[in-house]
């Protein structure tokens, strides 16, 4: 019976890991990275869409992304939309074929902000594990007090819960040092 409720704050924890590490993919760290921009929202066909579902994203080289629509009119969009999206502060450059986005070195400055951005982002995460303990214990309290388990499995339950936050949150731990090491990098 407890492990119906450790497998749901398995799931909920996967997907706060999952989310972490999607949302520092596309953390600017001075290098060109296609996941910086493959979510930005343009607005093409009177509806938001994702880049990515409209053109094709590359890096040619670690300083440049190239941007090439599949469809031609979206173009003026598409640099629109950079040029708007305040959190990437890049300029784009439209020859009239792709878009190229020369993505430049980061200052200290910058490089301190996006540190911050990271740091809040894992706290962010590690609330949403600690939620997803909280949840699964609450269950397995109701259903001990519906007397479908016992008191002796509710203290199992928590232990098994803690021992896999700490799993979780190591993790979280590992990916955020990676991530800061790499936005240092000069």
């Amino acid at each position: 019976m407890n492990q119906e409720y450790l497998k749901a704050a398995e799931d909920s924890m996967k997907a706060s890991l999952q989310h972490f590490t999607e949302e520092l993919a596309g953390l600017r760290s001075g290098r060109a990275n296609v996941a910086m921009i493959d979510s930005l929202k343009v607005n093409v066909y009177g509806q938001d869409m994702p880049l990515k579902g409209i053109a094709s994203i590359s890096t040619p080289d670690a300083k440049t992304l190239q941007i090439q629509p599949w469809d031609a009119s979206n173009m003026a969009a598409i640099e629109k939309a950079i040029t708007e999206s305040q959190s990437l502060a890049l300029t784009p450059d439209n020859d009239g074929h792709v878009i190229r986005i020369n993505v430049p070195p980061m200052s200290e400055e910058t490089r301190s902000q996006m540190v911050k951005v990271l740091h809040n982002k894992a706290e962010e995460c590690n609330i949403s594990l600690r939620n997803g303990r909280h949840d699964a214990l609450n269950d397995g309290k109701a259903a001990a007090k519906a007397k479908k388990i016992t008191e002796d499995d509710i203290e199992r339950l928590e232990k098994d819960l803690n021992t896999l936050i700490d799993k979780y949150q190591a993790q979280v731990s590992e990916i955020s040092k990676a991530k800061e090491s790499e936005l240092l990098q000069t």
